[in-house]
């Protein structure tokens, strides 16, 4: 999954998160984050994630793409992102959205981190993606532990109208949630 030309990182410059310290929720390996930092110029990224695992291949792969010293990682829960109110130029997040245990107490925290007209967007799977999608997604997944790793995390994810709810029900500013052909988006401005 790991690719410089990644079509998430073109729609997060698309959304005008080019500049300032960033946070990304829930990194993994950091592949994202890192490929943003590339495309970007005199930013930051501060990773945060739960599992310490994923951290510590964050930090390796930064360092493997001479992007140590733009790139911090730090343990955390999105649900108390250890950080002060209005700290973040942006809040990016890729993937997520269905594992996290409250998303609206993670929305409230995005808003909260964000400074005036900061920008967040969040994506994530959608559960009525047509089976067909999820077949030829399946079938191009290797070994069978990840592909029951997708599956459950298509069966996890939301619809659009549950999405949209969420955000409603949530601190976060003026949210525009849409599909797209495999998953929706969550994407917005503070201010």
């Amino acid at each position: 999954m790991w690719d410089r030309g990644s079509i998430e990182t073109a729609k997060i410059l698309k959304t005008q998160i080019t500049s300032g310290t960033v946070l990304e929720i829930s990194p993994g390996p950091g592949s994202l984050g890192i490929n943003w930092l590339a495309k970007t110029e005199e930013t930051k990224l501060v990773g945060l994630d739960i599992s310490s695992e994923m951290l510590k291949r964050s930090r390796a792969n930064a360092t493997s793409e001479g992007l140590q010293d733009r790139a911090e990682y730090v343990h955390g829960d999105a649900c108390s992102i250890p950080f002060k109110d209005d700290q973040f130029a942006a809040v990016f997040a890729n993937g997520g959205l269905h594992e996290w245990a409250d998303p609206i107490t993670v929305f409230n925290e995005i808003a909260r981190v964000l400074k005036d007209g900061g920008r967040y967007w969040i994506t994530d799977l959608r559960r009525d993606m047509s089976r067909f999608v999820q077949w030829m997604m399946l079938l191009f997944v290797r070994g069978r532990s990840m592909r029951a790793r997708l599956a459950s995390s298509i069966n996890a994810a939301y619809v659009l109208s549950e999405a949209r709810e969420l955000a409603a029900r949530s601190d976060l500013p003026d949210p525009i949630v849409k599909t797209s052909f495999i998953g929706l988006s969550i994407v917005g401005r503070k201010g």
